[in-house]
């Protein structure tokens, strides 16, 4: 392997760096990414049942908001329940863009890896048929071994540009739809659960509405009476 590096020239030391680097970053996305901590499955339950008990408090809210980003999601819509259904919505979308940024964090690192790492390899060879043509004018086509290391450097550097390049791309994909996907589904978690709540109290005011109708009803009878 050290070989083959030498043979490829100084270009190929930041071409590896830039391997090392997608790795890190390609370990540190799939942890970060995990469905089960961007979206906990049981997250909105325990949410309703904290409402339905009338416990989300400001301490409440404050841990819901640091505990996943489906709960920094959920807490932007319930810190705004009291100013009606719209608002609550517009500050669901805006907190949801806010965490969709975060989730973005590196990829636009793995995409500029994706994009150089060829560049860089394609700079290896042009370096490298220089290499071969400065030895041809100097020393003619008589030393096969010049040659062929020029033409080695060449090639050494494009293949592992591309090596580096094209799964860096594929993961850089992957990540981004992944994101994307977890980003709608947040927000549509976090506005079922705002319509859930509304329904709720629509549903509560028109029966305390039925009840006082009625107990009016029944006063008016008996005063008649």
């Amino acid at each position: 392997m050290l070989e083959i590096i030498k043979a490829g020239g100084f270009l190929m030391w930041p071409i590896l760096a830039c391997s090392v680097l997608a790795t890190a970053i390609i370990c540190e996305r799939f942890w970060s990414l995990r469905p089960k901590r961007i979206l906990p499955p049981r997250l909105v339950a325990q949410v309703w049942q904290l409402y339905r008990k009338r416990q989300l408090d400001s301490t409440h809210l404050r841990h819901l908001q640091t505990s996943s980003p489906l709960g920094a999601v959920l807490a932007a819509g319930l810190a705004n329940y009291h100013y009606g259904r719209e608002v609550m919505k517009e500050a669901i979308e805006d907190a949801g863009r806010q965490v969709a940024h975060e989730l973005e964090r590196f990829l636009n690192s793995l995409g500029t890896i994706a994009s150089i790492t060829p560049l860089l390899g394609l700079l290896g060879t042009v370096l490298g048929m220089i290499k071969v043509f400065s030895a041809i004018t100097t020393l003619g086509v008589g030393d096969p071994k010049v040659l062929a290391g020029g033409i080695s450097e060449a090639l050494i550097t494009t293949a592992t540009g591309l090596s580096v390049a094209i799964p860096t791309l594929i993961f850089h994909r992957y990540f981004q739809a992944r994101v994307d996907e977890l980003v709608l589904g947040m927000e549509n978690e976090a506005l079922r659960f705002i319509e859930i709540m509304h329904s709720e109290q629509d549903t509560s005011d028109l029966e305390s509405s039925e009840a006082s109708s009625a107990s009016y009803v029944k006063q008016s009878a008996e005063a008649d009476a």
